[in-house]
């Protein structure tokens, strides 16, 4: 449940996992949450959607080997928006080359 409140509109569905104890009643023992780590329509939206992905990934108090990828992942994705934000901001702020005359004769 850590993962579908952190995940927010990311989340998917929890899906769970059952067993049948000795009294014949059904029992959760496990369930996963599926989240969407799609790159967003702008680097900036993507750097904050994998931002919450990462808090989903790592919301429950233990953590699993799946949760820790999930978050690698993310991380690797928001770096990469992260590096065209920078690249986007240099090529806005850096002088175009300019044209030079030869005059000399």
């Amino acid at each position: 449940m850590a993962h579908k409140t952190a995940g927010g509109q990311y989340a998917g569905a929890v899906r769970y996992q059952y067993t049948t104890g000795p009294d014949h009643q059904s029992y959760i023992v496990g369930g996963e949450v599926s989240i969407d780590t799609s790159e967003a329509k702008t680097p900036e939206e993507t750097v904050q959607k994998m931002e919450q992905v990462k808090r989903a990934a790592l919301a429950p108090a233990d953590p699993s080997p799946q949760d820790y990828s999930a978050a690698s992942a993310a991380e690797q994705i928001e770096q990469k928006a992260r590096y065209e934000m920078m690249k986007a901001g240099y090529e806005k702020s850096s002088p175009q080359s300019e044209k030079r005359i030869d005059t000399s004769v």
